[in-house]
């Protein structure tokens, strides 16, 4: 069975054998996984605060020896 690093080696490889053209339409495609992944994480991260401050886990203080303490 072949192992993901390998695999992951054979992609690169066809990748840089691909027209320019196919290169950058890649590259776009994946800054657009990327971006779309990251809004994903950032909704999911939304979510749980949310949930943290309504079911009262969060707390919130401006007075920095409480904020010590928290860290």
């Amino acid at each position: 069975m072949r192992t993901l690093a390998f695999q992951f080696s054979d992609i690169v490889e066809k990748i840089y054998g691909l027209p320019l053209e196919e290169k950058e339409e890649l590259k776009n495609l994946l800054e657009h996984h990327i971006t779309d992944a990251r809004r994903d994480e950032i909704l999911v991260n939304y979510k749980k605060a949310r949930e943290e401050h309504q079911s009262g886990k969060l707390k919130f203080s401006s007075e920095i020896e409480d904020l010590k303490i928290i860290l």
